[in-house]
């Protein structure tokens, strides 16, 4: 067997929908995968991209030399690891695997660079994919038949594993070999965009296209748009979930949370991500290294309550702010580590709140409270942001509604953008 790979982190819903969710049944899926009104499941809601490629998509890789890019992530709803699943086959043969950011095991703290290793299990290769190669080498792929690609995404511009999925495609596509996407939910709803459009002048590894905050997209479906819309060539295949629908989050599929890295721990975390990830770029600390990474932000110089106070006056739909002290921890925060901080926690009551406004008006708002504690780091705040009027609308005194204004429309647009590439209702 592979080795062990981390304990699923459990996690905790906000108590205005967690005792909704509690009272809801799971439905049961018919065999097309739709929702059978008023009966339970016997098993999961979901069933990931790796089940049903044993069960009616085989043909993709029967007989043939397999290349898989994973992490942790990459597991059945019993939590067995796709590496397990595939290295024990005998009408297959897997023969590398391919890691991205946060190590094979997904234990790796952000930023960290990745080896090139071998799996102790199997022998297989392990490639890099996040250190000198962020792109799978043609000499990487000389043994290799089909790519598959199985990692849990986030559901926000910024995570990284998606730039893994368009440069391993089109690697893939010079290369001449299908790419297999084993899709995973989006836990963070399909049904809700919001957010700025990247401007493309700020791609990077953290934003590539011209896609929102959240995107409200699985991993099958931006590889849709990629090859689509973005360019990317590759001879693309999407294994589907059976029983997702674009409404869930992560806790109605039934299948088990895994942390997709070090400091994304709960489902509520998820949710703030495409908001509080804007901080990376500032001098405050988003409690990297605690167990609410990205729920909160402070700084040693903030007041906690008086902050609260300021953001709830916004009256921002499904969420609230509670003054937070915490006290972040190295290696994962580098900014305060192991320093007690005061700042602001966010605490959901809608899984469908606006988690990128909330993070502009907690800019706006920490930004006036810190004065000349005030730091950016420009680069990489412009890089998430996607442009630099938002930083520089901060710096000028605008109001958050203002430097908003016409996101909704990037949204709309981008709505309809994708829906030719949608799979699931």
């Amino acid at each position: 067997m592979h080795p062990a790979l981390p304990r699923s982190a459990a996690f905790s819903l906000a108590p205005a929908f967690a005792l909704a969710l509690a009272l809801a049944a799971c439905p049961a899926s018919r065999k097309d995968g739709s929702a059978e009104a008023g009966t339970v499941a016997a098993g999961p809601a979901v069933r990931p991209g790796i089940e049903v490629l044993f069960t009616d998509s085989l043909a993709l890789v029967k007989g043939k030399r397999v290349g898989l890019i994973t992490n942790h992530t990459g597991r059945d709803h019993t939590g067995r690891s796709d590496i397990d699943l595939l290295a024990e086959r005998s009408d297959l043969r897997l023969v590398a695997l391919f890691s991205p950011e946060h190590g094979i095991r997904g234990d790796e703290q952000a930023g960290a660079r990745i080896q090139t290793d071998r799996d102790s299990a199997t022998g297989i290769p392990i490639y890099s994919l996040y250190g000198s190669t962020l792109k799978p080498t043609p000499e990487m792929l000389d043994s290799v038949d089909v790519l598959l690609f199985d990692l849990q995404d986030v559901g926000a511009r910024y995570y990284t594993y998606m730039s893994t999925l368009a440069l391993a495609m089109h690697a893939a596509g010079e290369k001449g070999i299908p790419f297999v996407v084993l899709d995973r939910p989006n836990p963070v709803r399909g049904d809700v965009v919001q957010g700025n459009v990247l401007d493309t002048a700020y791609s990077s590894f953290v934003g590539r296209y011209a896609e929102p905050m959240r995107h409200g997209l699985t991993p099958g479906e931006l590889a849709r748009l990629d090859t689509g819309v973005f360019g990317v060539r590759a001879d693309l295949r999407v294994v589907p979930m059976s029983g997702w629908k674009r409404d869930m989050t992560y806790d109605q599929t039934g299948l088990p949370w895994v942390a997709p890295s070090p400091n994304i721990p709960t489902l509520e975390s998820a949710l703030a991500y495409p908001g509080t990830c804007l901080f990376e770029g500032t001098a405050l600390s988003v409690g990297r290294g605690t167990d609410h990474a990205f729920e909160w932000v402070g700084a040693p110089w903030l007041d906690g309550p008086a902050l609260a106070d300021t953001l709830n006056g916004y009256h921002i739909a499904g969420v609230r702010f509670e003054p937070a002290t915490f006290t972040p921890h190295a290696p994962g925060d580098r900014k305060f580590p192991d320093t007690e901080v005061h700042g602001v926690r966010l605490v959901p009551t809608s899984t469908d709140y606006d988690a990128p406004f909330a993070a502009v008006a907690m800019l706006v708002e920490m930004r006036r409270m810190s004065g000349d504690h005030w730091t950016w780091t420009p680069t990489h705040f412009d890089r998430l942001a996607g442009t630099d009027q938002l930083r520089m609308g901060i710096d000028a005194g605008q109001a958050a509604a203002t430097l908003t204004q016409g996101w909704a429309a990037q949204d709309s647009t981008f709505r309809t953008l994708r829906t030719p590439f949608l799979i699931y209702p």
